[in-house]
């Protein structure tokens, strides 16, 4: 019963190690989508240049590709690192399709906000796509990751689980 405590435990830290890496790469690669929407929608500085000001929705598809780009590199590279991709593209088409379905939340959002509720400020245009809509697509985006990108961990291989007494009592 402990062997089996040790592994769920084991397998919970790993879950929430994963989960937290997940966040935090997320979170840089939203911040990046974030501040390049609100730039090419509502402008920038004192001139407020909005070169996409008319055409919210190419903005947000635009802003969220690049944050994309970025999400994927650190959810290779760092929040999934144990796990080997399931495609021989290393994930990429899993994991681009992902994030295009995904991203029609925030974009439903964003519709519905500017379309029918008539609502085109910079406020309500976060509100509903970068947190309501980001909020309705995170976890959708983590659970499919784990589970059709992303692979199981490696597990070390020929290495006998130790008992309680393995090297704790001195050799004894």
């Amino acid at each position: 019963m402990g062997s089996t405590a040790t592994t769920l435990s084991t397998r919970h830290q790993r879950v929430l190690a994963e989960l937290g890496r997940f966040l935090t790469v997320g979170g840089v690669a939203t911040l990046v989508a974030f501040i390049l929407f609100n730039v090419l929608v509502h402008g920038f500085g004192a001139g407020r240049l909005a070169v996409l000001g008319d055409r919210p929705i190419l903005a947000y598809v635009l802003a969220n590709t690049v944050g994309m780009v970025i999400s994927y590199r650190g959810a290779r590279n760092w929040a999934f690192r144990d796990r080997p991709p399931r495609q021989a593209d290393g994930g990429r088409s899993a994991y681009v399709l992902i994030n295009v379905v995904t991203m029609s939340l925030p974009i439903a959002c964003l519709i519905i906000s500017r379309d029918v509720l008539g609502l085109d400020d910079p406020v309500s245009d976060n509100v509903s796509a970068n947190v309501i809509g980001l909020a309705l697509g995170l976890g959708a985006r983590f659970y499919l990751f784990r589970r059709f990108v992303f692979q199981g961990p490696v597990q070390e291989r020929n290495v006998a689980p130790r008992s309680r007494h393995d090297g704790a009592d001195g050799g004894r």
